[in-house]
């Protein structure tokens, strides 16, 4: 038999079919638009990411319903966005994604009216408007029908339960972000739901990963090409389910997620709760592997940024690639230049992430000269997202969540040149994998484990295949490192700018 992984994300969805040894049998996606109607919203019409979702789970297993076919699927989903559900199923909202900051007003207010340290103790995690919590409290103030009619709220794993036709679950990694989840005892928290008045049966069933939520209806099954009597199981929220699929299940051990978001998830034994994690904004919660936990560094700038640069700046290697069908990023990267640039970029083209959690930031591009190339600038630009991870890493390991070996996933880590930059700047050496798609891969990982009771780690050894070790260069590394130190405290002396002139 055969699993399916499925991978929500922000920009669009993945559905990718495996072997029971981990083969890569098929694959689709879907694109979707972010929709901004007002200055700091973000959202996404959940009808369409539904209707993108069965489109892609109908693609990748239609060709296998009748040689191999797919008897489970694991869902890996970006978290905090959420969808009000009425009572005959419709939905009444579009999702709130990760960097939609309406909230952020609330998040302050009603955090420190709730108690702060409070808040961290319980959830392991700071306040910031991008979880569900703070989403929620919005939809309470400001559209008050829609959580008068509501009779759920959904994050996409268990919205995508809901529409498959089976009694929503949510994994215990997923139901961390939204704030409201217990994550020492496993529950929702009833003094968090009180706070906020909600109900616990307005959200879905809290779950381990790679336990069965329940069986898809026949006449599902049948229209997307399922088996009979498939099943949906737990996954995860994106992060450790790509750190699972990448083979991260023991302490040491990180994923560098390289895709829109910049994220390090590392793996530990048990939970850290700290002052400096807390004043970092790095949050403490569930791994995908049982009895493990993780935490989320991420750069909210990151492949967006790569992008960015592509739409304004790269028009000729654009025009090539359309003229010849290669891949414009492909193009991009071969013209960097070897040695690292003399700039120093402060990535925050985005509200930020961890450590500083700030919603109005400023980026800089320093050190720029007519003699300044594109190529440079570009190098510039990824270099110095890879600086934000790098500050991350440091504070992870002051607290003592050391990382020794990073595994690369998403988009950037097919890209050689790309993995040896970050190599090079973290001075760390990094582990290339077969699938980059680690989220999918992830995610039917934990359909394969709930469905057929093998271990995770024994599923792991046959379907994670590294790809390659890469090295960081001595010299390059010893040139960023001094770079590094002038990094750390740029940041900081920028706000001050801001507050002096008023920018």
């Amino acid at each position: 038999m055969s699993y399916l992984g499925l991978d929500i994300g922000t920009s669009g969805c993945k559905a990718v079919v495996f072997s029971a040894d981990g083969e890569e049998l098929s694959q689709a996606h879907c694109e979707y638009a972010t929709l901004m109607p007002q200055p700091g919203w973000a959202e996404l019409d959940s009808r369409m990411v539904m209707r993108a979702c069965r489109g892609v789970l109908a693609e990748a297993a239609m060709p296998w319903r009748n040689q191999d076919p797919v008897e489970g699927i694991g869902v890996s989903s970006q978290g905090e966005a959420f969808t009000a559900v009425g009572a005959d199923g419709e939905v009444l909202n579009n999702a709130m994604v990760s960097f939609d900051t309406r909230a952020a007003e609330l998040s302050a207010t009603w955090s420190e009216a709730f108690g702060t340290e409070r808040l961290y103790e319980l959830t392991g995690h700071t306040a910031h408007p991008m979880f569900t919590i703070f989403k929620l409290l919005w939809i309470k103030e400001n559209q008050p029908q829609v959580w008068r009619r509501a009779t759920a709220f959904y994050c996409f794993e268990d919205l995508l339960h809901h529409e498959l036709g089976v009694d929503p679950a949510i994994s215990y990694p997923l139901a961390g972000r939204t704030m409201m989840f217990n994550v020492s005892r496993h529950e929702w928290d009833d003094a968090i739901l009180r706070a906020v008045d909600l109900a616990p049966d307005r959200l879905a069933r809290p779950m381990p990963s790679g336990r069965l939520a329940g069986t898809i209806p026949d006449d599902v099954c049948a229209e997307l090409g399922l088996k009979p009597g498939a099943a949906v199981t737990t996954g995860g929220h994106d992060q450790p389910c790509g750190a699972l699929g990448a083979g991260v299940l023991q302490s040491g051990d990180a994923v560098y997620g390289m895709g829109t978001t910049e994220c390090i998830t590392p793996a530990f034994e048990k939970p850290v709760f700290s002052r400096e994690l807390c004043a970092s904004n790095l949050c403490t919660y569930d791994h995908t592997v049982a009895g493990m936990y993780t935490t989320v560094a991420f750069s909210l700038t990151g492949g967006n940024l790569f992008r960015w640069y592509r739409d304004e700046w790269a028009q000729k290697e654009a025009e090539q690639a359309e003229r010849t069908g290669q891949d414009v990023y492909a193009l991009l990267l071969e013209s960097l230049p070897e040695d690292p640039t003399d700039l120093l970029v402060v990535p925050h083209f985005t509200p930020t992430g961890t450590p500083a959690f700030d919603t109005n930031p400023l980026s800089a591009i320093l050190g720029a000269k007519l003699s300044t190339t594109r190529q440079e600038v570009l190098k510039a630009l990824l270099e110095g997202v890879t600086m934000e991870m790098k500050l991350n890493v440091q504070i992870l390991e002051d607290a003592g969540v050391d990382i020794n070996l990073f595994t690369a996933t998403g988009g950037g880590a097919r890209s050689s040149t790309m993995v040896q930059l970050k190599a090079d700047v973290l001075d760390r050496p990094i582990r290339t994998v077969e699938v980059t798609e680690a989220g999918c891969l992830g995610a039917a990982m934990l359909a394969r484990h709930a469905l057929a009771g093998e271990a995770l780690g024994e599923i792991a050894d046959r379907w994670v295949r590294p790809a390659a070790l890469i090295e960081p260069d001595s010299q390059r590394a010893s040139r960023y490192a001094e770079t590094f130190a002038a990094y750390r405290r740029l940041y900081p002396a920028l706000q001050e700018l801001r507050g002096t002139v008023g920018v």
